[in-house]
């Protein structure tokens, strides 16, 4: 798998390109090249961190090789029944961290790879990750998607210098993580969307061959899905390299936009909700997956509104932010917080930002339907997708009360401060009509 997508200097954007990803080795056996892949990097004593589950699945494989190539390595193996990437996740690591050595190496998928990106980012060590399912897309990421203080958070990390993406271990992940894979993926369509009209709107930095990059790797999935549930290599491989592109996107980019937008949000305020209330959650790219089908729908709405000024300026005007943040903490407890904290620095609420925003809206909306009319598949193509490939399309089916959607669609808007669809439809006046 090549790298070198945009290492150019000549991007029309005017911005340079580059992640810190040295290598990407995908296919059969890839796993093999790990030691050599080691020793490029002038370690000798290597950091082995894993679960109990991905040690059997892929991590008692890298330590024979490791040690078969004449390489030291102490090892911590995460106990866990369900290892949630919070503080304490970290600081297990952390204690247990063997400081002779040199290079650290994570067998692992989501949480394993974000609780590591961070060990090695405070230990400035090399680091690299060995695959054991295409479930997410933060293997070339620099950031870390954790709970801290009950809020999800991105926290910067160290991206991985080596990716290793063996198709053997790959297609033996649990099924149900190689459609949380795709599902990530199947985001990316709300995503790049949004990503466009942020830049319409508010100016936000936008790059179309990075936007295209994540279209591409988007297709290759797309028209491989079915023979995912076959596990065919070849569908396998396209959704792990689709996640790495993503990934790559958001180093290139400087910001996550390129494969996140409101459906992420979705699965965000879940987790957390789950954190705080002890409720069940799903994998990341399952929630992402319904969450994508859900704003489609909301999408579809919106494309049929007409932007009314008077409605939308007496609506902000009438916004009480005190009642807002009393049902945000009811609602997610004391993760509610740090957005509130989040939020006075922000001022998203402030009705002269909200009137310079309503005045770009109506003199850009034909444009931004247009947007959402060549970005965002009709929502009956997803739900026929959904359905040959068994993702989510009811709220029951991810354990998620239908009760709790719209005020989980209203709550996405104070996640981070960035521009998605729940921020349109609240700076229409909408939001509450759009998700009944």
């Amino acid at each position: 798998m090549s790298i070198n997508y945009l290492k150019s200097e000549g991007c029309s954007c005017g911005k340079v390109h580059l992640s810190t990803v040295k290598n990407v080795i995908t296919g059969k056996g890839a796993i093999e090249k790990l030691p050599e892949e080691i020793k490029k990097e002038g370690a000798r004593r290597v950091f082995l961190v894993a679960d109990k589950n991905t040690y059997k699945a892929a991590g008692e494989k890298a330590e024979s090789l490791i040690k078969n190539a004449g390489l030291e390595c102490s090892k911590y193996i995460f106990n866990e029944d369900r290892l949630e990437p919070d503080e304490h996740a970290v600081g297990s690591v952390v204690m247990h961290f063997d400081k002779t050595c040199d290079c650290i190496v994570a067998v692992g998928s989501g949480v394993i790879n974000d609780i590591s990106k961070i060990l090695a980012n405070i230990t400035k060590l090399s680091y690299i990750i060995v695959a054991t399912a295409p479930s997410m897309d933060g293997y070339a990421s620099d950031s870390s998607s954790m709970a801290r203080d009950g809020l999800k958070i991105s926290l910067p990390s160290k991206c991985a210098d080596v990716l290793i993406g063996d198709t053997d271990i790959l297609k033996n992940a649990p099924l149900h993580m190689l459609k949380s894979g795709l599902g990530d993926m199947l985001a990316k369509y709300i995503s790049i969307c949004e990503w466009k009209i942020a830049h319409m709107l508010i100016g936000e930095y936008y790059c179309e061959e990075v936007a295209d990059l994540i279209r591409q790797a988007l297709k290759k999935c797309t028209d491989n899905a079915e023979a995912l549930l076959n596990r065919d290599e070849k569908a396998v491989e396209a959704v792990f390299e689709g996640l790495v592109i993503g990934g790559l996107a958001m180093a290139y980019a400087g910001l996550s936009r390129p494969a996140s937008g409101v459906e992420h949000y979705f699965s965000h305020i879940w987790d957390m909700r789950g954190l705080e209330f002890n409720l069940p959650t799903e994998l990341h790219g399952i929630q992402c997956a319904y969450g994508t089908y859900v704003a489609s729908k909301l999408y579809e709405k919106v494309k049929k509104t007409t932007p009314d000024r008077e409605k939308a300026l007496s609506y902000v005007k009438s916004f009480d932010l005190a009642k807002w943040n009393d049902e945000l903490c009811n609602f997610l407890g004391k993760g509610a917080d740090a957005m509130i904290v989040q939020e006075a620095k922000e001022g998203k609420y402030d009705l002269e930002k909200h009137t310079k925003r309503l005045d770009k809206i109506i003199d850009n909306w034909d444009k931004i339907l247009q947007i959402i009319e060549k970005e965002i598949p009709d929502s009956k193509f997803i739900e026929e997708l959904f359905s040959k490939i068994g993702l989510p399309t009811k709220s029951s089916e991810i354990g998620v009360d239908e009760k709790i959607l719209p005020m989980t669609f209203k709550a996405t808007k104070d996640i981070r401060d960035k521009y998605v669809l729940s921020r349109l439809c609240w700076d229409l006046g909408i939001i509450e009509e759009v998700i009944r």
